[in-house]
């Protein structure tokens, strides 16, 4: 594994009253890739994406970002190195747009300079935007301003916790395929965690399945829509069904693309 990615090597996590968050998860996340992290909630999700950062530790097995295990560095300079999206981009309301986006470099003692309309002109919002506050943006822009926050400093991993949850379903399609092209230019190690599986076959290279902390399977998404694995299968589906409602499969270019697991370049406007 390239030195840039992340390891679980043998992870767990035992809360004291002996319940079990997390039991053996070994994975590997090669630099520059994009993994999905699917599963109901309480599976798991979330508390193994906060264990790269290191806002949880396991109490078993080690977590490596970067070549160095979380537990050897500096817990500053190691969130330093990683750029966060959640849900609903989590803004300061009272700060501007630039000095929302500019957080990271600010912290770390680096001037802002132009970066801020850098990175806003990266994932599709005009510089202009830069002197408005959180509430004068949409829904979608502030989304978009979450994205520009988490590149500012140029970090090479990116951890994404259900960034396009609180989305209307069309906004949500553009945002996806922003992404899709962005992470196509950047190249970044990206784990994201998601309940969607056609969200995680458009955007990941691979889509790893955990019920009750466990890992049920970690697969290429060209493999998901024919694995043989019960829990895949729910899931795939679940797509179907969907896909019924609207009389079959869905359809179009992106549809498509999805279903075939395939990684495409930067959208067209």
């Amino acid at each position: 594994m390239s030195g840039n990615g992340v390891e679980f090597e043998r992870v767990g996590l035992r809360l004291a009253d002996g319940r079990a968050l997390l039991q053996d998860v070994s994975l590997k996340l090669e630099a520059g890739t994009t993994t999905a992290l699917l599963g109901r909630s309480g599976s798991g999700k979330t508390t193994l994406l906060r264990m790269v950062n290191g806002l949880g530790m396991p109490t078993a097995g080690s977590v490596t970002v970067r070549g160095k295990r979380t537990t050897a560095w500096d817990l500053i300079a190691l969130r330093r190195g990683i750029g966060y999206v959640i849900q609903d981009a989590g803004l300061f309301p009272h700060m501007t747009i630039e000095r929302n986006v500019g957080m990271a470099l600010e912290l770390a003692g680096t001037p802002v300079g132009g970066r801020a309309g850098e990175v806003l002109e990266q994932v599709g919002l005009s510089a202009d935007l830069a002197g408005r506050r959180p509430w004068q943006l949409s829904g979608g822009q502030r989304q978009r301003v979450g994205f520009a926050r988490a590149l500012a400093a140029d970090p090479e991993i990116l951890l994404m916790d259900e960034p396009f949850g609180a989305l209307d379903p069309l906004t949500r399609v553009e945002m996806q395929e922003m992404l899709k092209g962005l992470l196509g230019r950047v190249r970044k190690t990206v784990l994201m965690v998601t309940h969607d599986l056609e969200e995680a076959l458009f955007l990941a290279d691979r889509v790893v399945l955990l019920e009750g902390g466990v890992v049920v399977t970690d697969m290429a998404v060209g493999e998901v829509m024919g694995s043989g694995n019960e829990a895949v299968r729910k899931y795939v589906g679940a797509i179907r069904r969907v896909g019924a409602v609207g009389g079959g499969e869905p359809k179009g270019e992106r549809g498509d693309a999805a279903m075939r697991g395939e990684r495409g370049g930067e959208m067209q406007r």
